[in-house]
């Protein structure tokens, strides 16, 4: 099942986002660090447009974990990024770049991700763009 995660980071850095939409399950759960769970494909995919309007990343320093019997799966990453368009309640986008440790956790079934749960430091992330 660790290849299904790798296949959604390549392609997250690759910007691909009907690649990541494939290793995803119907019903998807996503746990965003901030915010409330969205859930279903469509819901993640606006996700991801919100995400390139604003951002601009690629994940480097990557680590995938995985439990024994494939169920769930882990992954510890740097975020290397620019700041491009100002979000909602956030400092006010110029382009700033910054690099944030990171990590995701996994629930798989059937060759499919059923849960991603993002975690990072928003003060930090603060921090280096305002």
């Amino acid at each position: 099942m660790s290849e299904t995660v790798r296949r959604y980071f390549e392609a997250f850095n690759a910007g691909d986002v009907p690649a990541m939409l494939g290793c995803l399950d119907p019903d998807v759960e996503h746990h965003v660090n901030e915010g409330r769970v969205r859930v279903g494909k469509t819901a993640f995919a606006e996700f991801c447009a919100h995400m390139s309007h604003c951002y601009a990343e690629r994940l480097t320093e990557m680590v995938i974990f995985e439990a024994e019997d494939g169920t769930r799966a882990a992954a510890e990453y740097v975020v290397e990024g620019r700041y491009l368009a100002t979000d909602e309640g956030l400092p006010e986008a110029h382009g700033q770049t910054y690099r944030l440790p990171a990590g995701s956790f996994f629930s798989l079934r059937d060759g499919r991700i059923t849960r991603v749960v993002t975690y990072y430091n928003l003060a930090d992330w603060i921090r280096q763009v305002a």
